[in-house]
């Protein structure tokens, strides 16, 4: 069976990466971007990488520019924006798609693996949910990704154990992480 460590990305400098470096050890994989609401996601993805990460617990960051324009700098703006804004220190790769024809074949795994399921109830997630259809409405059957700050975790093994939108709790993405540690 396919997992995570099937996979290679690119960092920051274009060298290929393979995620069998990260075999042994729980992953949170983010699509992110430095212009958009969610980005203070960022505080609370750092603090669980600091508290954790002695444990086994990786963040992976993937920066995209595919939703609204929200993460339009080079590589290195987007890693000096999120290191001196927000003092991160977990990995982050090239900017990717993750979403359409070009869309980075491990987000294409990770949508299969644990497909969307919706925002959630309420005002702000209905309205979120207006924007991604209408934004996605180019990708079609290939949006697989519905926003900015779309969170996978996997366990120890490589395999998705959950998939949480950017509507939900830090705080129940933090409980999830602490309970596959």
């Amino acid at each position: 069976m396919k997992t995570v460590y099937d996979f290679t990305v690119k960092d920051m400098q274009g060298k290929e990466i393979s995620l069998s470096d990260y075999q042994g050890k729980v992953l949170l994989i983010v699509n992110t971007a430095t212009g958009c609401g969610f980005t203070p996601h960022y505080e609370p993805l750092e603090d669980m990488y600091r508290t954790m990460r002695d444990k086994g617990f990786e963040v992976l960051d993937f920066p995209c520019n595919q939703f609204a324009n929200q993460a339009p700098g080079s590589d290195e703006e987007i890693h000096e924006f999120c290191t001196v804004k927000f003092g991160t220190e977990f990995p982050r790769f090239a900017k990717i798609d993750v979403n359409g024809e070009t869309a980075d074949p491990l987000f294409v795994f990770l949508a299969a693996q644990k497909p969307f399921e919706g925002f959630g109830k309420g005002l702000k997630n209905a309205a979120l949910n207006k924007f991604a259809d209408m934004n996605n409405k180019a990708f079609g059957d290939k949006a697989y990704i519905k926003w900015n700050f779309t969170k996978f975790l996997i366990d120890w093994e490589g395999n998705v154990m959950a998939r949480f939108e950017p509507t939900e709790d830090m705080e129940t993405v933090k409980k999830a992480v602490a309970a596959a540690l």
